[in-house]
């Protein structure tokens, strides 16, 4: 006897989903809005402070959040992968739990992507100093 996730169920888990494809992407469109504007405008204006707070440190919460958020789009990504392979070896022969596993699969090398992308970038304005030029 096989029982159905309810509605609030699967709109959970159909979100959850969505988040470890598409987290990654979203976060270094984020990190990529929110980085190098930054840096330019507070340069352009002279000032090496953002909101009282220190540019540099700015930055860096500019970097770290993205990765933070692309890391949990990877592990939930993960999880999915790992319970449909579980699902798969019950002998479920389900197209939503083929179409969540290649969703999941898809959601992890692109994560694994964004996040390489992200860090890189970061390193890139971290280390070279601001406002110089």
């Amino acid at each position: 006897m096989t029982t159905r996730p309810g509605p609030r169920a699967r709109l959970t888990g159909g979100l959850l989903l969505w988040y470890g494809v598409l987290g990654g992407a979203v976060a270094w469109a984020a990190h990529l809005l929110v980085v190098w504007p930054l840096d330019e405008l507070a340069c352009a204006a002279g000032h090496e402070r953002v909101a009282a707070v220190p540019l540099g440190q700015a930055l860096w919460l500019a970097v770290v959040l993205p990765a933070l958020v692309t890391v949990g789009s990877l592990l939930v990504a993960t999880l999915v992968w790992r319970r449909t392979a579980q699902a798969q070896s019950a002998g479920a022969e389900d197209r939503a739990v083929d179409r969540s596993r290649m969703l999941a699969v898809v959601g992890v090398w692109a994560n694994l992507l964004f996040l390489t992308i992200i860090v890189l970038g970061g390193v890139a304005v971290l280390v070279f100093p601001p406002c110089q030029g």
